[in-house]
């Protein structure tokens, strides 16, 4: 049995967690979100836990920006991040209040004005635009340093053949399917990289890449690279994923080798670039470590046998979709608690 201090009672007393789900209304939008407290079984007073990190407003606006595909805290934290801008330095560039950045990045719900700001710079073409025509306020080198490390960024995009296919196979729904994320082609690749820094054959590849998706879902309700991962023979892969592999091998960041597996040939994936970990938040690096971690051990038979035990393995059929709901059986989640 539990024992906290009782704040009616005024003592340490014997307790119940208690277990419901709480509705929170935002902007005219019931969402409801799993919630705990305590019940004292002394005087029957309900009281919340003083060291839970659980706040439901902030699983509520989570869920709300889920829902409409608005940019989490850590997802706007980590592009202001990627482009070396302070706070007030990207808050005046998108013309927003001077403390605006500071309160999303904590917390605060945007708008969907400034949302739509955000996604746009995405694309450095955008941001050099703005810098050009709002960044008089930068000092000369830090804006010289900004324009070229732009101009880098979009040579390497403009022309390559992947960003025009993406045009093609990014269009679908940030759905439950996708993890409730757009598809994210720089993540996913970078997200390989980091996997075969010390060569991985591609069956565990694509599942490490499963599960890295999966687990970032479950914990923080988007998964990483936006990616729909399909039931195949030797369990999950991403849709997609020879053409993935293929454009990579082509422009020279990994090397794919044949190496004999027992009976078969399998392919070995090896990284000829080192992987850019600064595109992802410190959640999403926590969870990439936490699954290179949990696998390192595993051979490509073993983590395939392992998945052909997920759930969401179980109930698909061959070519379909496994739908990311299914992260909540994830047989690693079992083995943490």
């Amino acid at each position: 049995m539990n024992t906290v201090f009782c704040p009616s009672c005024e003592k340490i007393t014997e307790i119940k967690i208690v277990k419901t789900v709480e509705d929170i209304e935002i902007k005219g939008e019931r969402i409801s979100v799993p919630a705990e407290f305590f019940k004292c079984l002394s005087c029957g007073e309900e009281f919340d836990d003083p060291n839970s990190k659980h706040d439901p407003l902030i699983e509520a606006y989570r869920e709300y920006r889920r829902r409409y595909d608005l940019m989490q805290p850590e997802d706007i934290r980590t592009l202001r991040h990627r482009y070396g801008l302070t706070q007030k330095e990207l808050a005046k560039l998108l013309g927003f209040g001077e403390i605006t950045i500071s309160r999303y990045e904590n917390g605060a719900l945007q708008d969907n004005s400034h949302n739509e700001l955000l996604r746009m710079i995405e694309n450095p073409s955008n941001l050099l635009a703005i810098i050009e025509k709002n960044g008089g306020f930068l000092s000369e080198n830090k804006k010289q340093k900004l324009l070229e490390m732009l101009d880098y960024s979009i040579e390497q995009t403009t022309h390559s053949y992947l960003y025009n296919f993406l045009e093609y196979i990014g269009k679908y729904k940030s759905d439950i399917s996708s993890g409730f994320q757009r598809l994210n082609i720089n993540k996913l690749f970078q997200a390989i990289l980091f996997f075969c820094e010390n060569g991985t054959l591609k069956t565990k590849l694509n599942k490490l890449l499963f599960y890295a998706d999966f687990t970032n879902f479950y914990y923080y309700t988007t998964s990483i690279t936006g990616v729909r991962y399909l039931h195949y023979k030797f369990g999950p892969v991403p849709e997609k994923y020879q053409f993935y592999y293929a454009t990579l091998q082509e422009e020279g960041t990994i090397k794919i080798e044949e190496t004999p597996i027992f009976d078969y040939i399998g392919e070995m994936i090896y990284s000829l670039k080192a992987p850019d970990l600064t595109i992802f938040s410190e959640l999403e690096k926590n969870t990439l470590l936490t699954i290179m971690e949990y696998f390192k051990e595993f051979n490509a038979k073993h983590i395939t046998d392992f998945t052909h035990k997920e759930k969401g393995y179980l109930e698909t059929q061959d070519s379909e979709i496994i739908s990311y709901a299914y992260a909540d059986y994830l047989q690693i989640l079992s083995k943490e608690s």
